[in-house]
């Protein structure tokens, strides 16, 4: 077997390798008689059928094996011999093979790029902490108490205003026919809660209980069903009953019907909630940071096939989300801008999980079987009677497992980090530390690959 470098430029390695003929006969032959013991043929002795028969009759099926493992004996051996790392399964393409002749073939591939060291201990974080205020506990409290809302009649009749509920049955109509969700009735509608198309509420603000309208409406360019969307729709509505909202008590009586020993657990309980809430955003927006960091320091060339993998993962989610909420390209963008905007994503992402997984290796962190599988009652928590389903998918899906695996081992990464970097606390509000960072931007683009920071 011989194997020839043609090209290597960048991370992009090709080779040539070359087994020879009596090697593939060889190994045909050395089949065939293992094949000679085993094969049972009328008219002949266990292990005495000729091999001239056998390779009439099975010669064709022993090649494609001996082909096969040839294949893959050479692509192994190229790769040890040139000590490469390759990035993703190497391509291979036979160039030339007839029986009884050389088997040539080619093998092209990327390898893993050399990850430039990082000083952890120079590198300079904050970490973004806010308190848990009385006044952010106070508005917590008063929006958990509104789920309890309770409504009645006013005790004089009155027209409907912002705050109330109506209790209503409608018909709408959509080019003169009922369309399929278009009708209700006794349906409870609060006015201001935006829960229905854009323009009904309003229309139906100022009326009193017993009051029969016509709605004119138009559903929106981004209203998931297809058939009505952008179309004008016509609401015949009766208004059953206008009611107010009672005031909410906030005591010990609420509290205890949620069950909680009195108002002061309940409080305690959810100061704790966001407190737990704000610590997990805090670690977010550090680790954002870090990932800023080690983008901007740590530069060195990615492997394209790694890239296009990543991002035609993004670009797939991408236009599945737009489909599904009818979102238009964000204006004065082309198909191919944003294109471009998402490799660049995908570049970043890819990079990030390739520093990951260099840092994680050189300081042999790892996945324990404990954490895993901590991991995996997690997932089959969130489906309550069917956890034993959820438990047999991962043991017979080993992909899914890794799947599983990769986040935890990134988050590992990250907090091993975090203990050698150099990190100082900046007290800011509530609303600095949850004001999303990405408004505007990708969701998730500084996330790195899940898949290469396992790798």
């Amino acid at each position: 077997m011989q194997v020839t470098e043609l090209s290597a430029a960048g991370l992009k390695r090709e080779y040539k390798v070359v087994v020879q003929a009596a090697e593939i006969e060889h190994q045909v032959a050395h089949r065939l008689e293992e094949l000679k013991s085993k094969i049972r043929m009328p008219g002949f002795r266990p292990g005495k059928v000729p091999v001239t028969l056998l390779r009439k009759q099975y010669g064709r099926s022993v090649m494609g094996e001996v082909l096969e493992q040839a294949v893959n004996q050479g692509s192994q051996k190229a790769i040890a011999e040139h000590e490469l790392r390759p990035a993703l399964r190497p391509k291979i393409e036979v160039t030339s093979f007839d029986e009884g002749a050389d088997l040539e073939f080619t093998m092209a591939l990327e390898v893993l790029p050399e990850v430039p060291e990082v000083d952890l201990k120079q590198i300079d974080l904050v970490r973004p902490v806010a308190e848990v205020s009385d006044a952010t506990l106070a508005r917590s409290l008063d929006n958990f108490a509104k789920r309890f809302q309770e409504y009645a009649p006013p005790e004089q009749p009155r027209p409907s205003q912002a705050g109330d509920r109506l209790i209503i049955d409608f018909e709408g109509r959509v080019d003169g026919e009922v369309f399929e969700g278009g009708k209700a009735e006794d349906f409870p509608l609060v006015l201001g809660s935006g829960f229905v198309l854009p323009g009904f509420e309003e229309q139906l603000t100022g009326v009193e209980a017993g009051a029969e309208l016509t709605l004119d409406v138009a559903f929106p360019e981004t209203f998931p069903n297809a058939d009505l969307t952008g179309k004008p729709a016509t609401f015949a509505v009766e208004v059953k009953a206008v009611e107010e909202p009672k005031p909410v008590v906030l005591d010990d009586d609420l509290a205890k019907g949620q069950g909680f020993d009195d108002l002061d657990a309940l409080k305690t309980a959810m100061r704790d909630g966001l407190a737990r809430e704000y610590a997990q955003v805090s670690r977010a927006r550090l680790k954002r940071a870090l990932l800023d960091r080690l983008a901007e320091s740590c530069r060195f060339e990615v492997p394209d096939g790694m890239v296009d993998l990543e991002f035609e993962a993004i670009w797939k989610q991408l236009k599945e989300e737009m489909e599904r909420t009818r979102e238009p390209l964000p204006e004065g963008k082309s198909e191919d801008d944003l294109k471009a905007e998402y490799r660049a994503i995908a570049e970043r992402r890819v990079r990030l999980g390739l520093i990951l997984s260099d840092i994680g290796q050189k300081n042999e962190l790892k996945v324990e079987q404990h954490e895993l599988n901590h991991a995996i009652m997690d997932q089959a928590r969130r489906y309550p009677g069917q956890e034993q389903k959820v438990l047999d998918f991962f043991r017979n899906n080993p992909s899914a497992l890794e799947q599983l695996r990769a986040p935890l081992y990134e988050d590992k990464v990250v907090d091993f980090i975090l203990q050698m970097a150099n990190v100082s606390e900046q007290k800011v509000t509530p609303e600095e530390l949850m004001a999303d960072p990405d408004e505007g931007e990708a969701a998730g683009a500084d996330e790195p690959s899940a898949a290469t920071a396992a790798t």
